[in-house]
């Protein structure tokens, strides 16, 4: 109990106060690897060129350990996980230092969870319906995916008008070119992950032109 209360504190950060951090930077780096190595690589990459969100997604090689690392590595940035499926993968990285939860679906009482600790949680939507259940159910903002299937950045500002009070972050269909368009269609933030990080950089570990591409796209968004 005492360290999931001391994890509880270290991880404060109230939804108004993390909205604002997104609002500013617009950008969220997700990052997906079966290297843990690698993952935090990339991630000091991006954070090199100026992307304050970066996403460990929970199915990451060993993520809850690299994310209480990155915590330290990087103390300035937001470190968050995502793909979370149940409440025991939240619990987990509630407990790990995580300081946003994302979940590619709606669960009611992954909310109430993440709200009690105070946690930024992002849950994943599809419809109209969903995304007003995930905001009446405490969510900090709602995680619109996978984009691509929705008609992109046309249907992000087809919701402005009568869900424009929601802050909502495309995913899944996010790219370089298009990242700024959802920033005009409405959204609050987007989230990044194949774009960001090309396979051959990658393969070939050049971490300089990975944070390059973080940095123009960093300028693109928030200028």
């Amino acid at each position: 109990m005492a360290a999931q209360h001391k994890s509880q504190i270290s991880n404060a950060m109230n939804h108004q106060s993390w909205l604002t951090l997104l609002k500013k930077h617009r950008a969220i780096a997700v990052i997906r690897s079966s290297e843990k190595e690698l993952a935090r690589q990339m991630a000091k990459a991006v954070a090199a060129g100026g992307i304050q969100l970066i996403e460990i997604t929970w199915n990451t090689d060993r993520a809850a350990e690299l994310i209480a690392e990155l915590r330290c590595e990087l103390p300035t940035f937001s470190i968050g996980t995502g793909t979370l499926l149940n409440l025991e993968q939240l619990h987990k990285a509630i407990d790990c230092g995580t300081q946003f939860l994302f979940a590619p679906h709606t669960d009611v009482n992954m909310i109430e969870t993440a709200i009690d600790a105070k946690v930024a949680i992002v849950p994943g939507a599809f419809t109209p319906t969903e995304i007003v259940t995930a905001w009446q159910a405490g969510a900090t903002c709602v995680k619109v995916f996978p984009i691509s299937g929705l008609g992109g950045a046309a249907y992000i500002k087809s919701l402005q008008g009568p869900l424009g009070h929601i802050p909502l972050i495309p995913t899944g269909g996010v790219t370089l070119d298009n990242a700024k368009l959802f920033i005009d269609a409405g959204a609050i933030g987007v989230g990044l992950a194949g774009d960001l990080f090309p396979k051959h950089l990658v393969e070939n570990r050049d971490w300089e032109a990975i944070s390059q591409i973080a940095r123009s796209l960093d300028r693109k968004l928030t200028t």
